[in-house]
């Protein structure tokens, strides 16, 4: 069978018609479109990561000393956090000194932490006064912390174990002055102590039982005494494995270390004392 040229060259040309190739400015269109897919992809990634930190800045870092920092910064009881985060225990150890504090927080706020020392007076010294106060706030910034001069005359300074000497009483204030000042700063406060009621009757003081909270008698906390008055440096070396009284007390590290515990079972502390509350 013969083929018919004229057919072939016409089909021929019909195909290379088809089949031309694209001309400079169809390349140049395609691949600026390309380059627009490619950056438009680019800028949806980016944005993507940049959302992804901007989330991120809000939630707890996963470094385990970051993460007691932030957790003490942001109010949260570290307990609370190691339910859903693997602290070990050597991470959980506490500071007893805050940290840089804005100045925010270094205002009184609504809980106070008291702890007080004694000088001893009468016969032997057997007799306890006051001979000093601290108090620290929710952060465990210092807002209080004077020495009061006895009324008696001290016959045991108690030096090894209150820290108090004579020397202090050069700038002491009066019993009076002190009794006025604490009672004003804590006016509508949540007050926290260790045997708090000690304390407070040694500036002849009272308080809603409702706004009292006292870590000796917190019941997981006497569960770790079998039931008696636990004493706070246990509780502090076993809760915060943190050593303190080890030479003369400090009614500061004290104060602080109280309002550590309370921190600790703040959540359990409030369960526990909604019964106190007055009713409306």
């Amino acid at each position: 069978m013969a083929f018919d040229k004229s057919a072939l060259s016409s089909n021929w040309m019909k195909l290379k018609k088809k089949t031309k190739k694209p001309s400079v400015a169809s390349k140049l269109t395609k691949k600026t479109k390309k380059k627009d897919s490619t950056k438009s992809i680019i800028d949806q990634i980016t944005n993507d990561i940049e959302k992804k930190e901007n989330k991120n800045k809000n939630l707890p870092p996963t470094d385990p000393k970051e993460l007691t920092k932030w957790a003490d910064d942001n109010d949260i009881p570290l307990d609370d956090l190691s339910k859903v985060y693997d602290i070990s225990s050597e991470y959980k150890q506490a500071s007893l000194t805050p940290g840089n504090l804005s100045d925010q927080k270094k205002l009184p706020g609504k809980y106070l932490a008291i702890d007080c020392e004694f000088v001893g007076v009468g016969p032997e010294g057997a007799e306890s006064v006051l001979a000093r106060v601290s108090i620290v706030n929710f952060h465990g910034h210092t807002v209080y912390d004077k020495f009061v001069k006895p009324r008696e005359k001290v016959t045991d300074w108690r030096t090894w174990v209150s820290g108090v000497t004579p020397a202090h009483m050069k700038n002491a204030i009066d019993f009076k002055t002190a009794q006025k000042e604490v009672d004003e700063l804590f006016k509508d406060k949540i007050l926290v102590g260790h045997a708090i009621q000690h304390d407070l009757d040694a500036l002849l003081l009272s308080h809603p039982k409702h706004m009292i909270r006292d870590t000796s008698k917190h019941p997981p906390f006497r569960q770790l005494s079998k039931g008696k008055t636990p004493a706070l440096k246990k509780l502090t070396k076993e809760l915060l494995k943190i050593d303190i009284q080890g030479a003369e007390h400090s009614s500061v590290e004290d104060a602080r270390a109280t309002m550590l515990l309370y921190k600790l079972h703040k959540k359990e502390f409030e369960k526990l004392h909604q019964r106190f509350r007055p009713r409306e």
